[in-house]
C-alpha cells in the first residue's frame, strides 16, 4: 500500500488535541473519519509526528498513514480537504517512501508562541494568542534566550504529566519578536525535541525575566536544580502553535537556523 506523508493545519481551539480519545473530537479522530469514508468504511489508521493538547494549533502539523489504493498525491490533498471541518486544512500531500514514519523520523521542530499585549483581553485574540499585559524589556528577554541554546536537561521546564524519563534536549534557535504593529510578543523555538507543555513553560518563564521578576541568566539556574515547581508558570495554549516539523534531508535547513 502507498504510504503519504500529509501536512496539516488547523486551529485547535474546539478540538480536545490531536490525539485520538473516546467521546472526544480530536484532530487525528476528525482525519482518521475522513480516510475511512474515503475508504468505503474500512477504517483508516493515522500517525501524527506527534501531539498538541487542547487549544493548541497547528501550521504545519505532520502526519502519516498508509492508503489501500495508489491516488495522486495532489488528488489526495483535494479529497481530504472536501471532507476536512472549516477548522482543519490540509496543505501538503506527498506519496512518502514506504518506512517513512511521521514520528519516529524526525530530526528537529518548530514552534511558535504568540502574546498579546494589549492592556486588557483582546476578543478576537483570546484563542489565538496569550495574554501579558505588563511591562518587558526586550534586552533581558534576548539575553535569556541565548542561555537556552544547546543541549540542557529540561527537567525544570516538563509538566507533571509527561512519562519521558530523558529530559535532555538540544535547542538549536530561541528567537523574539517585538511585533509594534499588532501589540504582540512572538517566540519561536527549534529544537530536536519538546517535552510536554515545555514551550508554554518556557514562555511563562521569559515573561517573568522580561518583567524584571526573574533574574536574567536564571535559566542557569532552573537547568541545575531540575525542579519543576522553581519554574512555576504555563502559558496558555491558545498561543502556542506547532510552525513546522523537519525531516531526514532538510538537515541543512536545521543547520541554517541554527547559525542565525
Amino acid at each position: 500500500m502507498p504510504r503519504y506523508k500529509v501536512t496539516v493545519a488547523y486551529d485547535g481551539t474546539k478540538f480536545a488535541g490531536f490525539q485520538s480519545q473516546p467521546n472526544q473530537r480530536t484532530v487525528q479522530g476528525t482525519i482518521e473519519t475522513a480516510l475511512t469514508k474515503m475508504n468505503k468504511g474500512e477504517f483508516i489508521r493515522v500517525y501524527g509526528s506527534g501531539r498538541t493538547d487542547s487549544g493548541v494549533h497547528a501550521l504545519g502539523q505532520v502526519i502519516h498513514f498508509d492508503y489501500p489504493s495508489e491516488i495522486p498525491a495532489r488528488n489526495m490533498l483535494l479529497a481530504l480537504n472536501s471532507l476536512m471541518p472549516l477548522d482543519i486544512e490540509v496543505v501538503d500531500s506527498e506519496i512518502a517512501e514506504p518506512d517513512f514514519h511521521a514520528q519516529f523520523n524526525t530530526i528537529a521542530k518548530c514552534y511558535q508562541y504568540r502574546v498579546s499585549r494589549g492592556r486588557f483581553t483582546d476578543p478576537f485574540k483570546r484563542l489565538y494568542t496569550g495574554h501579558y499585559p505588563y511591562a518587558l524589556n526586550q534586552q533581558r528577554i534576548e539575553t535569556a534566550l541565548q542561555d537556552l541554546l544547546g543541549e540542557h536537561d529540561f527537567t525544570s521546564f516538563a509538566a507533571s504529566g509527561g512519562v519521558i524519563k530523558n529530559k535532555v534536549r538540544t535547542i538549536y534557535r530561541a528567537t523574539v519578536e517585538f511585533d509594534e504593529q499588532h501589540d504582540e510578543v512572538i517566540f519561536e523555538f527549534v529544537g530536536n525535541g519538546f517535552l510536554y507543555n515545555m514551550v508554554r513553560i518556557l514562555v511563562a518563564t521569559l515573561l517573568e525575566i522580561g518583567n524584571g521578576r526573574r533574574a536574567e541568566h536564571d535559566f542557569l539556574r532552573l537547568f541545575e536544580v531540575k525542579d519543576r515547581q522553581q519554574a512555576r508558570g504555563t502559558a496558555p495554549a491558545s498561543g502556542l502553535y506547532l510552525k513546522k516539523v523537519y525531516y531526514p534531508g532538510e538537515e541543512k535547513d536545521v543547520q541554517k537556523i541554527s547559525l542565525i
